[in-house]
């Protein structure tokens, strides 16, 4: 390949004209010229980015000036961190708090599984007991009662009984005489007494014996019955609560130790965002960049528009670009699937840039890219021997001009006049009779209105388009 000359630009010639509408073969150069739209970019910026998970958006306290010229050490970014350090200090005292909790509850689950037979057995021992005492009352202590209650009524009856009797015997013996004596009132007095007493004694072991047989026997009898109900249940309440008990304690010790685990790893983050907040100082003298320039493309965004004091930068996010001085700076270019397809590696062109057309670099495609990015396009990387008189900085934009083709001499004829046939390709040629007839020919290359045709015409020949 070889640089483009004025002559190279010119359009092919293809034939003498006249007269009209016939067109006379005669062999002429024929050449691709393609156009790219280039940025001077160099070969291994430094991307910076923070490299932190735990944190959404970092406060930038201070920044060098987009396209600045820094030297070694300067600052670059500087952060205020009093919210990531109040974050951090409240993370540290919940992660403490949060082991508290979790040991407290890994012992109370040890405590849970450690009483389990204890507490089962007192509610087995409660239910069987309850059951004895029922059993008990029915058969052996209601029927007890009911003969103790019986009896001291009827001791109590019979001592009436004893009483009245023994006051008639002496009320018919003192009567007897005609005269009572003093000794013999006071006796009488006496016994009276006693029977009164006695009465009383009678009428209330009629009371007692009657709330004994109609209501506190049969109370007791419900009580007791309750009671064998109540602790069978509470048996069964217990078999089914603490194995429960225990499973959501078991649970609740699993969940803990995951939140630990959680909050942990969220510390962690936080303590290596913390580390990643430091003053970023240019590692070597060079240029400083807003914006990222990664895969040959230099991307600012609206994010930019965030790079100021009381801004934000997000994590894992490039926002800016550092570029050592003296980095050989290099041709970037996109370029479509024709252009990208007739670009042949170390092919040479000219590049210009703005403003300086009068100054041209020769430039040298280094690299195509074997498939399309995204947008379906192509890079293409070129390198530059930049003059010294107007050297480029990163971003400046080129025009870069590449022959990808050249035959020095071929039949050129207007694409209009090449027919598609069942064989191939065809035109239409004037015989020597004034007559004209297809004939198959072989196209080749195509630039813009112009194919090359490689063979099947001659030079001399009349095409008629």
């Amino acid at each position: 390949m070889r640089l483009l000359t004025t002559a190279a630009l010119l359009p092919s010639l293809v034939a003498a004209a006249p007269p009209p509408g016939e067109i006379t073969i005669e062999l002429k150069p024929f050449t691709i010229e393609r156009t790219l739209a280039a940025t001077a970019l160099p070969a291994a910026p430094v991307v910076l980015k923070l490299e932190a998970e735990g944190w959404a958006a970092f406060e930038i306290k201070s920044i060098a000036a987009h396209g600045s010229r820094v030297n070694a050490g300067d600052v670059l970014v500087e952060f205020d961190n009093d919210s990531l350090d109040r974050k951090l200090e409240d993370s540290r005292k919940a992660f403490d708090s949060a082991t508290l909790t979790l040991a407290q509850s890994e012992s109370d689950l040890r405590s849970l599984k450690d009483n389990y037979l204890l507490k089962l057995d007192a509610a087995k021992r409660g239910a069987r007991n309850a059951t004895d005492d029922l059993a008990y009352f029915s058969q052996i202590s209601r029927k007890a009662q009911e003969e103790r209650s019986n009896e001291t009524l009827k001791r109590s009856r019979q001592q009436l009984e004893n009483a009245r009797e023994e006051l008639r015997q002496l009320e018919k013996m003192y009567k007897a005489d005609d005269l009572t004596e003093e000794t013999e009132e006071i006796i009488l007095v006496r016994q009276r007494d006693a029977v009164a007493s006695a009465e009383f004694a009678t009428r209330m072991a009629e009371m007692d014996n009657k709330r004994v047989l109609e209501t506190t026997l049969p109370r007791q009898a419900e009580e007791y019955d309750a009671a064998a109900k109540s602790s069978t249940l509470t048996l069964a309440k217990t078999e089914a609560d603490l194995p429960r008990q225990i499973q959501l304690k078991e649970i609740e010790v699993a969940n803990a130790r995951t939140a630990l685990g959680r909050q942990k790893d969220d510390l962690a983050k936080l303590e290596e965002a913390r580390k990643a907040t430091v003053p970023i100082k240019a590692p070597a003298a060079g240029w400083f960049y807003y914006g990222s320039i990664e895969d040959g493309r230099w991307t600012t965004g609206d994010s930019v528009k965030a790079l100021v004091p009381h801004g934000s930068i997000a994590p894992r996010k490039a926002f800016a670009t550092f570029i050592p001085a003296g980095a050989p700076l290099g041709l970037i270019a996109f370029a479509d699937e024709a252009t990208a397809r007739s670009l042949p590696k170390d092919a040479t062109g000219s590049a210009t840039l703005p403003g300086r057309e009068d100054l041209a670099a020769t430039a040298t495609v280094k690299h195509v890219a074997d498939t399309p990015g995204t947008d379906g396009r192509y890079r293409v990387d070129l390198s530059a021997n930049w003059p010294a008189e107007a050297p480029p900085v990163p971003g400046t934009t080129a025009q870069v001009r590449v022959i990808s083709y050249e035959n020095p001499s071929t039949v050129v004829l207007p694409a209009s006049a090449v027919k598609p046939s069942k064989e191939g390709w065809t035109v239409t040629v004037k015989l020597a009779d004034g007559k004209t007839a297809p004939r198959p020919v072989k196209r080749g290359r195509l630039s813009g209105d112009q194919t090359e045709i490689l063979s099947g015409l001659e030079a001399g020949q009349v095409v008629i388009p």
